[in-house]
């Protein structure tokens, strides 16, 4: 929709600068050439793949975060950040998956871009958390240790003693903020990902309502496709007794609420930290009480953790994707989010048995 071509070329030019999670997005943003088409970028792959299927051949969707990486860990490059200034539409999931988002959003100076939040009109859950009273524990310590060098050296440690104040409180409230609260895996609910999806057909309508009947079309089509594989999910799965499931981090809460599943996982709801000792243990005696016969891990975290548990009780490892990101070779292979989503059932069916 924009003209892009002599932002473009200034943009390759500081993109031959960046380095790391920008390089994926950068050869995504080159590819554009279309200048006709609704421009629209995404957080993360869900997002890319549902205003694909919406727009069709009247967008051209280019998604941030880039192919292999996990959405949790991702900052966006000045170039990614600089590129939205072009876009027409920015579709992003909220409930605090992305932190970076009301930071970047503040510094466009552009007045058109229309701002998505895919997560609007679902019901929100809260995630569990299983290290706050370490978070706790690591407050009162460096507080503690403040109030020490403010007693041992009372102009020199003033100066310590709000600095390490500062710093605990930075580093709890991450913590909480990270760990706690919200949970924002609603994608993997596939009812939840139908109104997302039409969230976005409903900004694209907004964006470019000429093709309002276009957009529309394909959003009932695939909703139909959405329909059709919830219900096979809840025939599925409502014939077995087994109703319990171990996963790395608890981003299945959604598709759990939906077919009545209970989800344990490794961790909370942050993928990329680690459990601790106890953690483990209470995993691995849950499995043993209730003869958990497959540990899930995912294709973006190391399966290290998952195949140690597994090990312990006797059990196999599978994959279970929350689809936070698919790698190369499932794009190359055209994998979406619903053939992932009707394998992560086949992967539920030899678990629950």
């Amino acid at each position: 929709m924009k003209k892009i071509g002599s932002m473009i070329a200034m943009l390759a030019a500081i993109g031959a600068l960046m380095t790391g999670c920008g390089q994926k997005a950068t050869e995504a943003i080159q590819q554009e050439g279309n200048e006709e088409l609704l421009q629209v970028y995404t957080s993360f792959y869900p997002l890319y793949d549902f205003a694909k299927k919406v727009g069709g051949d009247k967008v051209n969707v280019v998604n941030l975060v880039p192919t292999g990486v996990e959405p949790h860990d991702y900052e966006p490059s000045a170039r990614n950040v600089a590129s939205l200034e072009e876009a027409d539409v920015f579709v992003y999931n909220g409930a605090g998956l992305e932190t970076w988002v009301d930071k970047v959003l503040a510094t466009l100076e552009t007045e058109d871009l229309l701002v998505v939040e895919a997560t609007q009109n679902i019901d929100l859950l809260t995630g569990h958390v299983h290290s706050h009273e370490e978070a706790d524990h690591d407050h009162e310590e460096a507080h503690d240790e403040a109030d020490h060098n403010h007693e041992e050296a009372h102009d020199e440690a003033d100066h310590n003693h709000e600095e390490a104040h500062e710093e605990a409180d930075h580093d709890h409230e991450a913590h909480h903020d990270h760990e706690g609260g919200t949970d924002p895996h609603v994608w993997t609910s596939i009812r939840n990902a139908k109104v997302e999806m039409e969230n976005i057909k409903n900004a694209f309508v907004e964006a470019d309502p000429e093709n309002k009947a276009y957009y529309e079309a394909n959003y009932e089509r695939y909703a139909k496709e959405f329909d059709a594989l919830d219900q096979q999910f809840a025939d599925t799965l409502s014939q077995f007794e087994n109703r319990d499931i171990i996963v790395a981090h608890e981003a299945f809460a959604y598709l759990c609420q939906d077919y009545e599943l209970n989800q344990v996982g490794i961790e909370g709801i942050n993928a990329d930290s680690e459990p601790n000792p106890e953690r483990m243990a209470e995993i691995i005696e849950f499995a043993k009480t209730k003869e958990i016969k497959v540990i899930f891990f995912e294709e973006l975290v190391s399966p290290k953790v998952a195949e140690a548990i597994a090990k312990e009780i006797g059990a196999q490892t599978m994959v279970l994707n929350p689809i936070e990101g698919l790698t190369e070779e499932q794009i190359g292979a055209g994998e979406d989010y619903l053939s992932v989503m009707a394998q992560n059932l086949e992967a539920l069916k030899v678990a629950l048995q």
